[in-house]
């Protein structure tokens, strides 16, 4: 396939795939790259003790945006990697409590292909379903849980359809029954209010680069309990982030992820009902087109996100004429390379043509309401074209 040139700029509509680095935060990061370069480890000298307090900074940052305190928080290299540190160090330290865990069809697959490595090791896995719009039953939940299960693993919001999941009572049954609560909250935090407190969240998952910080950089939550929540490291090598991930601090990365996380807070509210107004304008604006279906409930995603469904003759094929003038996504980022159908969408009953014909608009800071104007002409103007060609 022949890449379009970057300065053509195709109207950017997949920010839930990645998002552009806001300038403040890149303003915010460069001095650790030349000036301020120490080591966070190195405790002998200036350069260290500088790099030191700047991860120290950033840590009260990101806490402060999910209601943690910031020696619950270990940073990673992005949101895969806290998962697997959190699903397989919990599973390897809990032998004597039991084999079993819980998660969801609709997970992103970080979870489902950990979950699914833990199966190798012993583990027994119980996958539950969603209905047609992508939420749980919270009776099936209780129901599922025995007396070994180690964990509970749901996302806080879908990163295909925007679908919010009810984290805060799944938290109450896991805690109901002595079961620990694990999300994966990478699409939710920065957009939507989230506190590991009131949520009830042990443990949980985000990364950077999802809410305008650059890539390479992420967090695991892990809350202080007693008795304490305890999970094998997943490497070794100096004993770093409270011994549970060892490794020289990625410190531009980290002072970047804590801009960005200032800056989210300082934000949410007013940039949540913007982006809201212009995926509803965007919604409105292809009303008239038949066939077209939203896909999740619109009062239970996430306001920055349509998932939609192009239900006619050749539907499949829209994802490849829009892309001639537009950046979306036919789900999620880490398998899009990928022409099988969205595991989301068949786990919400859509058949392989439906799924297939689907493709995700993910809106974010810097989507203009001049660019949703030209998508919903090229959307528009492109549905013509392909119905009019059978």
């Amino acid at each position: 396939m022949k890449h379009q040139p970057m300065n053509e700029s195709p109207i950017y509509l997949d920010y839930n795939s990645t998002t552009p680095c806001d300038p403040a935060v890149v303003a915010e990061m460069m001095p650790y790259f030349t000036m301020k370069f120490g080591n966070a480890s190195s405790k002998t000298h200036v350069y260290g003790w500088t790099a030191d307090e700047a991860v120290e900074e950033a840590r009260e940052k990101v806490a402060q945006l999910i209601g943690a305190k910031k020696t619950e928080l270990i940073f990673t290299s992005g949101a895969t990697e806290s998962i697997n540190l959190a699903l397989r160090g919990l599973y390897e330290s809990s032998s004597q409590k039991g084999r079993h865990v819980i998660t969801y069809s609709t997970e992103h697959k970080a979870v489902l292909d950990t979950c699914s490595f833990l199966e190798t090791l012993g583990a027994e896995m119980t996958i539950l379903p969603v209905d047609n719009l992508g939420n749980p039953d919270l009776e099936l939940l209780e129901s599922a849980i025995r007396k070994d299960t180690i964990f509970i693993a749901a996302m806080y919001a879908n990163n295909e359809t925007g679908t919010v999941m009810p984290i805060k009572s799944m938290a109450s049954i896991a805690r109901k029954n002595g079961v620990l609560f694990f999300c994966d909250a990478t699409q939710a935090i920065g957009k939507i209010p989230v506190d590991v407190v009131q949520d009830g969240i042990d443990m949980m998952a985000f990364s950077a680069h999802k809410m305008y910080g650059p890539k390479g950089v992420g967090a695991l939550y892990i809350a202080k309990k007693d008795p304490k929540i305890k999970i094998s490291p997943m490497q070794y090598g100096g004993g770093h982030e409270r011994n549970l991930r060892s490794g020289t601090l990625n410190v531009p990365g980290i002072v970047g992820f804590g801009k960005a996380c200032e800056l989210a807070e300082l934000n949410m509210e007013k940039e949540s009902i913007r982006l809201t107004r212009l995926r509803d304008m965007l919604l409105d604006g292809i009303s008239s087109v038949e066939n077209i279906v939203l896909n999740g409930s619109k009062s239970n995603i996430m306001g920055h996100v349509a998932n939609l469904s192009f239900g006619f003759p050749g539907g499949e094929g829209m994802i490849k004429m829009l892309t001639k003038n537009m950046a979306v996504s036919s789900g999620s980022a880490c398998s899009s390379a990928s022409i099988e159908p969205s595991h989301v969408l068949q786990a919400m009953g859509l058949n392989d043509t439906q799924a297939l014909s689907s493709i995700r608009f993910s809106l974010g800071r810097f989507t203009t309401e001049d660019e949703i104007v030209k998508a919903i002409k090229c959307i528009t103007e492109e549905c013509r074209k392909m119905k009019n060609e059978k």
